[in-house]
């Protein structure tokens, strides 16, 4: 995107009526040092974007891909506020990891298939249905109807008693779904790699697991991310990137816990460090492939300094 300088003008005046909710909205994040710029260069050109697209009966499905901690669910949540506030969109938003499958029911499959199994996050520890049903309910959605937008609490790894799920009532005008491996295509086997990293090599050394992760997203993944309208990814500049982000994230992440009892369950940066490696070799492949794939590519340089890299 390079905006006309009358549209950086607009945008201008559509931060300065927005900054006071985006700035509580900011807060209750626990993020305190965003800055002017990730609004203007990126929220707000964004949102008159998706603003321009003809309406039509059914939500357009919007999916945001990247790294762990890459921003996702936050530039979502921007995003929808400013369709809602400034455009008078309704949008509606969730993540892949509010659609985790139970512990019970990943500890199943670790029996069946391969101890890694237990651990959230790779593709086959989510309940797609979950998510396909979600999203259909939405689409489907008359004005009184209320739709359940499931909820997942990662520090007590389960979900939130579903009378305590957001309810969203009617159909909106957007549906952003959110997921480190939004969009991704399996890794085929001419660029399939040996073990990889430490985890990898001491738990996973016949490479049962991963190939098992890799086969499940080649299933009801894809026909869920075959749904998106548009795909942007938040581009970081490699792996290590990563590492750095998913740690931001769970400090941040620490900040909204009042239970001590709670904070014995946030990570510390060798456990993320681990912990990320069930992700490193999808990772990998996404930041070489996501690239060429997604409409819309979001540089992200440092912690909040992001720029619009490519627009499809």
């Amino acid at each position: 995107m390079n905006p006309s300088q009358s549209k950086k003008d607009e945008y201008k005046k559509i931060y300065t009526k927005a900054k006071p909710n985006l700035l509580k909205l900011a807060k209750e994040l626990y993020i305190d040092d965003i800055s002017d710029n990730f609004f203007l260069e990126v929220v707000i050109p964004l949102s008159d974007y998706f603003n321009s697209f003809i309406e039509k009966n059914i939500p357009y499905l919007i999916g945001l891909t990247g790294g762990q901690g890459s921003g996702k669910t936050t530039l979502s949540i921007f995003i929808q506020q400013i369709l809602k506030e400034i455009f008078n969109k309704s949008a509606i938003g969730f993540s892949i990891d509010d659609i985790y499958k139970t512990k019970k029911e990943r500890d199943k499959v670790a029996r069946n298939i391969h101890p890694l199994c237990s651990v959230r996050g790779v593709p086959g520890t989510h309940d797609i249905e979950l998510g396909t049903n979600t999203i259909d309910n939405l689409f489907e959605a008359q004005p009184s109807t209320y739709t359940y937008i499931p909820s997942f609490s990662k520090i007590l790894d389960k979900h939130f008693p579903k009378e305590d799920w957001k309810k969203y009532k009617g159909r909106p005008d957007f549906i952003f779904f959110d997921a480190w491996c939004g969009g991704a295509k399996p890794i085929p086997e001419n660029k399939w790699k040996p073990p990889l990293n430490k985890l990898e090599k001491e738990k996973d050394p016949d490479q049962i697991w991963a190939r098992w992760s890799n086969n499940q997203l080649a299933g009801d993944y894809q026909k869920l991310f075959n749904r998106f309208d548009k795909l942007i990814f938040i581009q970081v500049e490699k792996m290590e990137n990563v590492y750095e982000n998913r740690w931001l994230q769970e400090k941040t992440m620490s900040k909204g816990i009042k239970d001590k009892k709670l904070l014995k369950n946030i990570m510390n940066k060798n456990q993320i460090k681990n912990f990320v490696m069930h992700y490193e070799r999808l990772t990998r492949h996404i930041l070489e492939e996501m690239p060429d794939q997604a409409d819309i590519v979001i540089n992200r340089q440092d912690k909040f300094k992001f720029f619009i890299k490519k627009n499809k």
